[in-house]
Formats: C-alpha cells, sequence, structure tokens
C-alpha cells in the first residue's frame, strides 16, 4: 500500500512538472491570496512575486514556510519551488511569516506594512501562548492592541462591552485570576484611555517595544543532547544561541553571542560550537532529524548575518527607505498637526455656536420675564384707574353732600329769626350745622387728596408701563443680532474651514526642527522605559490579590523568580552586544 502511494504521488509530481503552471496559495497574517505560478520558477521568484504584492521592501526578515511531516521548513530561494518538498496538493499552501527577529522594533523596522506583519505575528504567538507574557504585561498589550485596532479612545464610542467579542489575552492569564471579562475589559479600557495623542501605527511599535523584552521574544527552540546523552532545548534568537533545560524556557544554563562565535559546524546529526575565545571548551550537541538540523543552520546563519550587517553602516538601499521613512514620519507629523488644528478649531466653532445658542435662549426667558411684567404693569394701572375713578366719584358725592348742609345751614339762620326762643333752637342748630359742615369739608378736602394721589400713582404706573414696552423693544431687538465677532450668517450657514488659512510651507527649517524632535524622542526613551516598568509594576499590584497560586504555570513560577532576582538573558546578551559594538566603532575611528 505505501508503494502504491508512493507511485501515486510521484505520478502527480510529473503531472504538475509537464505542466506549465501551477497554483500557490500565500497565507499571511491578514489575508490569503493565490498565485499562478511557472514551473520553472524559483523559490526566490515566487517570494518576490508575494513582496511586490505586499509593497514589502525589507525581504531580508521574511521567508515562505511549510510544513513537513511534523516539523517546518522554508523555502529555500535558490531552489525551483517544485523541486522542494512542498505539499503536493493544489493550489500548494505556503504561510508567509517573519523567520528573523529584529533587536531593536523601533530602529529596524522602517516601513509600516513590515511593522504591522510583525505586530499580528508577536500578538499571535503571545495569545497562543508561543511566547510567554506575564499578566501584568498582558494588559498593557491588549490595550495597545485595542488601540491599534479602534484608534484614539473616546468614551461616547467605545462603551463597557465593545470588548466582549476580542480575544485579548492569553487563557492562561484568565485562568490565572478570579476575575470576570468585565473586570479584565475595564482594566485594559483604563489603560487605553491613557494612550491618547497616539495613532494606530504608533500604538503597535509600542507593543512591539514591550513585547521584545518578553524572555521568548524571537526564540526558536529545538530539542538536543549534549554528549552526555542529556536532553536540553537549543534557542536560536537574533543575539546568539542559548541552551535551556527542558522546563524552563526563560532562563538559559549558558549563551553564546554571535560575536563571541568563530565557528559552527555539523556533521551527520552533531553541531559543533567553536568559540572566539580559543580558551572556551567547544560545545557539541546531537538532534536526533536531518531537517531539523538543515532548519537550526538556516536559522543559525540568517541571524548571524544579520546580527554583523546591524553593525556595519546601512547600504545605499536601506538609508534611502530610512530617508524615505522620516519623510512620511515628518509629513504625517504634519499632516496630524493640520487635522488637530482643524478639529481644535471645529471644536471651537462649536463652542462658540453653542455659547451662541445658549444666548439666545436666555435672551427669549428675559423676553418672556418681560412680557410678563409688562402684563403685570397693566393690570396694576388698570386697577389703579378704576379706584381712582371710585375716589373722584366719592369726592363728588361728599362735595354734593357739603353743598346740602350749607343750603341748611342757610335756610336755619332764616327761620331763625322768628323767635327768641327759636332763634335760640336755631343757633344751635346752626352751630351744629357748621359743625357737620365743618366736618364734612374736612372729609371732602381729605378725598379730594386721596384722588389726587391716585391720579399721581395712575401716571406712576403708566410710566412704568411705557419703560417695559421700552424694555421689550430692546431685548427684541437684541435677539436678531449675532454675537460680537462673528458674521451675521454664521448661525444660519453651516461653519467651514479655509484650507487656504491651514497650509504649510515644508522647507528645511521644518526638516530640522522635525528632525531635532525625532532625537529628543530617543533620549526622552529611556524615561518612558522607566514610566513604562512602573505601570506594569502598577497593573500587577492592583490584579495579584485576585491571583490563583495553584493555576501558576512552571513558566510563571520561574519568571516570577527571575523577576525578583532582577535577571533576564536580554539584559546580559545586550550588554556584551553593546560591547562588541563599542569596539568596532572604535577600531573603525
Amino acid at each position: 500500500m505505501a508503494s502504491a502511494l508512493a507511485a501515486k504521488i510521484g505520478l502527480n509530481s510529473l503531472k504538475r512538472r509537464q505542466a506549465k503552471n501551477f497554483s500557490v496559495r500565500i497565507c499571511t497574517m491578514e489575508s490569503d491570496m493565490e498565485f499562478s505560478c511557472e514551473v520553472k520558477w524559483k523559490g526566490k521568484d515566487l517570494f518576490d512575486l508575494v513582496c511586490r504584492a505586499l509593497g514589502l521592501r525589507e525581504t531580508w526578515f521574511f521567508g515562505l514556510q511549510y510544513n513537513v511531516k511534523d516539523t517546518v521548513a522554508w523555502l529555500k530561494m535558490e531552489k525551483r519551488v517544485l523541486d522542494q518538498e512542498v505539499p503536493k496538493e493544489e493550489p500548494i499552501t505556503l504561510h508567509f511569516l517573519a523567520k528573523f527577529y529584529p533587536e531593536n522594533a523601533e530602529e529596524e523596522l522602517v516601513q509600516d506594512i513590515t511593522q504591522h506583519l510583525y505586530f499580528l505575528q508577536v500578538k499571535k504567538k503571545i495569545l497562543e501562548e508561543e511566547i510567554h507574557c506575564p499578566p501584568e504585561a498582558s494588559v498593557l498589550l491588549a490595550s495597545y492592541a485595542v488601540h491599534a485596532k479602534y484608534g484614539e479612545y473616546d468614551p461616547i464610542v467605545h462603551k463597557p462591552g465593545f470588548l466582549a467579542q476580542e480575544e485579548l489575552l492569553p487563557k492562561r492569564v484568565i485562568n490565572l485570576y478570579q476575575m470576570t471579562a468585565e473586570m479584565w475589559e475595564e482594566r485594559i479600557t483604563a489603560c487605553y484611555a491613557e494612550h491618547r495623542g497616539r495613532t494606530r501605527d504608533e500604538a503597535e511599535m509600542e507593543y512591539l517595544k514591550i513585547a521584545q523584552d518578553l524572555d521568548m521574544y524571537g526564540v526558536n527552540y529545538f530539542p538536543i543532547r549534549n554528549k552526555k546523552g542529556t536532553d536540553l532545548l537549543l534557542g536560536v534568537d537574533a543575539l546568539g544561541l542559548h541552551i535551556y533545560e527542558p522546563d524552563n524556557r526563560l532562563t538559559p544554563k549558558c549563551s553564546f553571542p554571535w560575536n563571541e562565535i568563530r565557528n559552527i559546524s555539523y556533521s551527520d546529526k552533531e553541531f559543533t560550537i567553536k568559540p572566539l575565545d580559543k580558551k572556551t571548551n567547544v560545545f557539541k550537541f546531537n538532534s536526533s532529524r536531518l531537517r531539523v538540523n538543515k532548519l537550526i543552520l538556516q536559522l543559525c546563519i540568517g541571524n548571524h548575518d544579520l546580527f554583523m550587517r546591524r553593525r556595519r553602516v546601512d547600504s545605499l538601499e536601506v538609508q534611502q527607505m530610512k530617508a524615505q521613512a522620516r519623510e512620511e514620519r515628518a509629513r504625517k507629523q504634519v499632516e496630524r498637526q493640520r487635522l488637530q488644528r482643524e478639529k481644535q478649531l471645529r471644536e471651537e466653532a462649536e463652542r462658540a455656536r453653542d455659547e451662541l445658542e445658549r444666548r439666545l435662549i436666555q435672551l427669549q426667558d428675559e423676553a418672556h420675564m418681560a412680557n410678563e411684567a409688562l402684563l403685570r404693569s397693566e393690570q396694576t394701572a388698570d386697577l389703579l384707574a378704576e379706584k381712582a375713578q371710585i375716589a373722584e366719584e366719592e369726592a363728588k358725592l361728599l362735595a354734593q353732600k357739603a353743598a346740602e348742609a350749607e343750603t341748611e345751614m342757610q335756610r336755619i339762620k332764616v327761620t331763625a329769626i322768628r323767635g327768641q326762643e327759636e332763634r335760640r333752637l336755631m343757633e344751635q342748630k346752626m352751630l351744629e350745622a357748621e359743625m357737620l359742615a365743618l366736618k364734612m369739608a374736612e372729609e371732602s378736602e381729605r378725598r379730594a387728596k386721596e384722588a389726587e394721589q391716585l391720579k399721581l400713582d395712575l401716571q406712576e404706573a403708566r410710566e412704568s408701563e411705557r419703560r417695559a414696552k421700552h424694555k421689550l423693544l430692546e431685548i427684541t431687538s437684541k435677539a436678531v443680532y449675532t454675537s460680537p465677532g462673528l458674521p451675521p450668517d454664521s448661525l444660519d450657514s453651516d461653519l467651514s474651514f479655509s484650507r487656504e488659512n491651514l497650509s504649510f510651507d515644508f522647507k528645511d527649517t521644518d526638516m530640522k526642527r522635525l528632525s531635532m524632535e525625532i532625537e529628543k524622542e530617543k533620549v526622552e526613551y529611556m524615561e518612558k522605559s522607566k514610566h513604562l516598568q512602573e505601570q506594569l509594576n502598577e497593573l500587577k499590584t492592583e490584579i495579584e490579590s485576585l491571583k490563583l497560586k495553584e493555576r501558576e504555570t512552571p513558566l510563571d513560577i520561574i519568571h516570577n523568580q527571575n523577576t525578583e532576582q532582577g535577571t533576564s538573558k536580554h539584559k546580559n546578551i545586550r550588554f556584551q552586544s553593546h560591547i562588541c559594538s563599542s569596539k568596532s566603532k572604535f577600531i573603525k575611528l
């Protein structure tokens, strides 16, 4: 049966070679692409086609990976595609992935597409726990991943629950704490809100700057045995070769930086690492499979070449790419400043419009209150006029009574002449009549004064009515005018901004200034790193009380021990690399 299967595979391979073209499916971190390739194409022809389709120029970091039995392999550039051990079924499936990792992502990655592909690949490895990440760093990385996807935080748009369907944390971290999904989202959102003012590209770079300090970042592990037959792990990364124990992938037992390795060779299944210092013992180990040996050698050669390349002067192509990237960043910064200024002007105009609307409502309220005051004044004036009329009628009635009393007094005087007795009586009656007339006169005078006072009150009420009408006219006339400093048609027409007032002259002085700002940002990087470490410690303190100790994995325990002891393989390796770089610069000088 095995021979029949081999014959079938050989027949399919023969048919494919006889055909003129074959199809290939390329799987990237974002989407899949399918190409029609010629039979004679080599691996480089297909790789260049994919890079052109992606617009990628930093090709030295990437490769095309495929699965072979229980391991992986990378497509060789110098051999024909069909002559390699690629999958036999069509379309042939290959994965476009980062093969080598940079030492410093911020300094080495130039293109935005390169940075984005690295961001997606590293995020996938962290979520799938291929790279161990402590809980506090996982929360911070998740906040930058959210910023890279959703842009700047907006509390109106990003309401609680907007991350419910997102996979942001490794399952190991979620199971390690007694925290609900809402509690995790709250902490991630709190960190997300602190990233204001950053673009999506900047958020991706911040993600990579944090991830590149993780112990398992960029390390390819392979099972090996030393001369004594002890099982070990070989780690290959951008800084050198590292030897690990099988149950501890965080802390290497020993390391060989690339600048301290004189030669790497293998014969059949035995590898030999010869240090630069001839007094140091040669390290030998065995690997059980030939394919794995070839893969180890490929990764060693590629990482060593990039290690040496970083310590030489950049090629003309890289210099041009970096110059273009600087110009593009400067252009984006100017554009961002322009957009920010437009946004600020728009917000100021909206605030002015809101202020005008508020002022209009206030004037309308004042006009309404003035109308009510005028109505009350009119009612008061009508009431006072009615009272004045009643008082005037009462005064006329009292005057009439006084006249009648005077007539009665004259009549009594004439009648008093008739007799002494009658005269005495008449005098008495006359005296009484005079007294009554006097009282009537006083009452009439009092009523007349009261009527006069009511007339004055009526005049004053009419004057108040006239002033209220005048104030109402003033308030009504103010409502039709706009506030000072804005044209009259600003309330009726939409707010617009002239691009002529927002143009910039991009001169050499601006480029120098922007370059100085970029250098200043590099100087501030150490301070930001310190702030980042403080932020990680703060996050760790917040969630430490909810941690379940019994769910910690061996890697979590090792990471905690390393953190307490302050040990990290990157510190030692980068220190040695820094000494080597300084030596090379001294030699050049």
